[in-house]
């Protein structure tokens, strides 16, 4: 695991501005990604526990979170994820994937001299689950409300069972668990197509949102975690409805942020909470650390932030590491590693 001198303060953050992954992975063996993660990520620097889409279906980001629900049976249909009445193959598949990721993950870190002292999950929000999973009748879970909620409740207990889980072979890792929701802002401005296509479905309230995003976090705390995250993807309806909610830190693209939310940020990292900012793009090639490096000290000068508040920060990828070979992931988190040190050697000379 790579040394880190810098010191750690705090569950849910740090002192030190740290840098971490988007959760995806390429490859199909859970040890070799937890090995290489890990290999490169720790001390401050928090690990997370890979999923690794191109083993398949139940492996994908919304399969994956199925596969923790609690009491509510899904299969695999040709027009996606569905809800039914009783398990099935689809769902032994997701389960079985879990599980293989979290004995690969006990295996790795109990083998290591210094295991990492946190941890990320990634879950898909209940927001996009409940966009992309279907109901026996074809149409989204979203149209339902009482759908909705069954769904919400599943996730909540599915989260801390999870957190339990990972805990115990964790090695006293404090569990961060970070919701990502890139259909949001599409849910709450009511974007999302129906099932024939032909029109969309209704908005949801954006306090039911933040209802439900409170409702998993608080299950999660209440089983362990130190921490809790959510990825609210791009828009403003999304980002002010995750604004709004308890979780300690928000996820952002970088490059997506407007001037309006980049004020709006100023004031929630002055009242405490974390930004985690996504400043690496795995679609494009490994930039140089300076590259990384700039437009976050350019838009911390823009708001007025000093550098001492750096240490709200935390660095990552956007999602799709996946997409690449493993060599080139294993380099984007280093460059994020280099791009994390030189942020904080900015805060620590300020």
């Amino acid at each position: 695991m790579r040394e880190d001198s810098r010191e750690q303060d705090g569950d849910a953050g740090g002192s030190a501005v740290t840098a971490t992954g988007a959760g995806d992975w390429p490859g199909v063996d859970p040890l070799e990604a937890n090995r290489a993660i890990r290999g490169e990520l720790g001390g401050v620097n928090p690990p997370f526990l890979p999923a690794l889409p191109a083993r398949g279906p139940g492996s994908d980001a919304t399969g994956r979170t199925l596969g923790m629900l609690v009491e509510l049976p899904f299969d695999l249909q040709p027009h996606g994820w569905r809800l039914t009445q009783r398990p099935g193959k689809d769902q032994r598949r997701a389960e079985s994937a879990l599980s293989s990721d979290i004995n690969a993950l006990g295996d790795i870190a109990g083998a290591e001299e210094r295991p990492a002292s946190r941890l990320v999950l990634h879950l898909q929000g209940p927001l996009s689950l409940a966009a992309g999973v279907h109901l026996h009748s074809g149409e989204r879970v979203l149209l339902d409300h009482g759908a909705r909620r069954e769904l919400y409740a599943s996730l909540a207990a599915g989260a801390a069972e999870l957190v339990r889980r990972v805990a115990s072979v964790a090695r006293g890792a404090g569990i961060l668990l970070q919701l990502d929701e890139p259909a949001a802002e599409a849910v709450l401005t009511g974007s999302i197509p129906t099932a024939s296509g032909y029109r969309t479905l209704r908005a949801i309230d954006r306090r039911e949102a933040t209802e439900a995003w409170d409702l998993v976090t608080d299950s999660a705390l209440a089983a362990g975690a130190t921490g809790t995250v959510v990825a609210p993807g791009r828009g403003d309806v999304a980002f002010e409805a995750a604004r709004s909610s308890a979780v300690e830190a928000l996820v952002l693209e970088l490059s997506a942020v407007s001037d309006r939310q980049w004020d709006a940020l100023a004031e929630d990292v002055e009242g405490g909470r974390r930004l985690w900012l996504a400043i690496l793009d795995p679609g494009h090639p490994v930039p140089q650390v300076s590259s990384l490096v700039e437009p976050v000290r350019a838009a911390w000068n823009r708001v007025g932030l000093p550098v001492a508040a750096l240490s709200a920060l935390t660095v990552t990828t956007l999602p799709g590491p996946a997409g690449r070979s493993p060599a080139d992931a294993v380099a984007m988190l280093t460059r994020l590693v280099r791009a994390a040190d030189a942020l904080d050697q900015l805060r620590a000379e300020g």
